[in-house]
């Protein structure tokens, strides 16, 4: 109960919706389903809860449209059903959420983007500023230029990757089931839904099996809603599988209601997120603060700028590890850094505002966001 609990005050969500549900099991959009959960992220937007929505359905779309009754097999003619039902899925959002005087934006993602670390930078900084502004950022995989390769193979995997990115504190998966089960409820009458659980509890894998099917719209079934659960906790976000057409779910999910099954993240996002920049990034240069900015690092938890650099050594690129050492030579931080090392050389010891004169742009106000930042 005290787990549900923390949904009540939360305030930073990724929301998946499948395909199924906002295709009404093939039969085009579901505009009505759409609208009500539009409604219940307005309601959540207005509780003070941060929204990110990924969404499945392009793909769905443009086979509707297009009058295919499977899913295609070959990669140009689901690049090109993702590009017909992009259309009709954003127009829905876009509609809908304008109605109730809110801005949508688009946010097309492959894996190459977050992989490489100067577009998860971008795309971080990005979403973020979309939240900031009360933005919700609709997220799809970019499908028409994805390759084998690189894609994601689902959304909810891109979801988990969402929460990374912007550190979400819960993830909810809304979909056609009603959350996990102990053995598949489509073949056994006597399934027991799992309320709740911890997202690495190896005894949840023999209960997703073999017997899982994604059906002929999505690309994920249980078994990658199980595995996208474990990616979030990386991050310390928890997640929520629920059935998207119980009534008012958002809602009674935000009220702390049994619905559907949470599983647990084993630690808080900001540590999650501490532990992975300070064990698993390759330092690539460095940087010689004064007195001053490495008092601000140790004492207040601000975000270190450029005005505290002395000097800097090391080559780098924007989104890579640098470690932040004080006039002694001692490490006292480590980070993601917004400039590479040319430019931080040409802005070290200046002034915020003078930035985009001695560069011509300015990427961030910050040369290492306090988020991106772990102390040593």
């Amino acid at each position: 109960m005290e787990q549900r609990a923390s949904l009540k005050k939360s305030k930073r969500w990724v929301i998946k919706i499948g395909s199924a549900l906002l295709t009404r099991d093939g039969q085009g959009l579901n505009l009505d389903g759409i609208a009500a959960w539009v409604e219940q992220m307005v309601q959540l937007k207005k509780d003070g809860v941060e929204i990110v929505l990924v969404s499945s359905g392009a793909v769905a779309e443009g086979m509707c449209r297009l009058g295919l009754t499977t899913r295609p097999h070959a990669l140009h003619e689901l690049q090109a059903a993702a590009a017909v039902g992009q259309m009709g899925l954003v127009q829905a959002y876009e509609s809908r959420f304008s109605a109730h005087d809110m801005h949508t934006a688009q946010v097309l993602l492959t894996h190459d983007d977050l992989s490489n670390r100067e577009r998860y930078l971008n795309a971080r900084s990005t979403i973020r500023t979309l939240l900031d502004m009360g933005v919700i950022p609709v997220i799809n995989e970019n499908d028409t230029v994805v390759t084998e390769e690189i894609r994601f193979g689902d959304n909810d995997t891109l979801a988990a990757l969402a929460a990374n990115l912007i550190e979400a504190d819960h993830m909810i998966i809304l979909t056609d089931q009603s959350g996990l089960f102990d053995k598949n409820p489509r073949l056994f009458d006597d399934a027991q839904l799992i309320n709740e659980a911890n997202a690495n509890d190896q005894q949840l894998d023999a209960m997703v099996g073999d017997t899982d099917s994604a059906g002929t719209l999505g690309r994920g079934g249980m078994a990658t809603k199980l595995r996208a659960a474990r990616l979030a906790a990386r991050s310390g976000t928890s997640t929520v599988i629920a059935y998207g057409r119980e009534e008012n779910v958002l809602q009674r999910l935000r009220q702390g209601e049994q619905l559907g099954t949470l599983l647990i993240a084993e630690q808080a996002a900001s540590t999650a997120r501490k532990q992975w920049l300070a064990s698993h990034l390759q330092i690539r240069g460095q940087l010689v603060l004064d007195d001053g900015a490495v008092k601000v690092l140790k004492e207040s938890g601000r975000s270190l700028l450029a005005v505290g650099v002395k000097s800097v050594t090391g080559k780098f690129n924007r989104g890579e590890m640098v470690a932040c050492i004080d006039l002694k030579g001692n490490e006292i931080a480590r980070g993601l850094i917004n400039y590479n090392s040319d430019e931080v050389n040409k802005i070290k010891g200046q002034a915020t505002d003078k930035i985009e004169s001695l560069l011509g742009y300015i990427d961030e106000d910050e040369m290492i966001h306090r988020d991106n930042l772990v102390l040593s």
